[in-house]
């Protein structure tokens, strides 16, 4: 069996990483199987967690008036999920939904936030590694609503 260290040091987002950071990383994940429907993340609530996807694919969701749930991304094997466990105020703003069942390692985001502060060459690793998974989330999110405004 691999270790948490082992599985996140081939995922984009923790790529390249300095072994050290990887350590404090993993220590602060455990592994986890979800079925599929299982809801990971509620818009709103708050950002205590996070998820590396090993196997499996996670719907990002919004709610729309007249028009009920759009999927923004739909996320597989490497991704993470949830971003806001990063970023003050640490409330979630999508809904994700396990769309088949997944293997995920689950991150402790308090955990982790601790460990940036003890440690800011982690911190701004991490940060500049999320922000650009911000980035593509934002841009998925832009084409939902043109599509949205689309069907008006």
């Amino acid at each position: 069996m691999q270790r948490i260290e082992e599985l996140i040091s081939i995922a984009p987002v923790f790529e390249g990483l300095a072994s050290e950071h990887l350590a404090l990383i993993a220590r602060c994940g455990h592994n986890e199987r979800v079925p599929a429907g299982t809801m990971l993340l509620r818009e709103g609530q708050p950002a205590e967690r996070f998820f590396l996807i090993r196997r499996g694919s996670v719907a990002v969701e919004v709610h729309a008036p007249g028009r009920g749930t759009l999927v923004i991304e739909t996320l597989h094997a490497g991704d993470p999920v949830g971003l806001s466990w990063l970023f003050a105020p640490y409330r979630w703003q999508f809904d994700t939904r396990a769309v088949e069942p997944c293997e995920l390692v689950v991150f402790d985001g308090a955990c982790l936030r601790g460990k940036c502060e003890e440690d800011h060459e982690l911190g701004y690793q991490l940060m500049s590694r999320f922000v650009a998974n911000v980035i593509s989330r934002f841009q998925a999110t832009r084409f939902q609503l043109l599509d949205v405004y689309g069907h008006a």
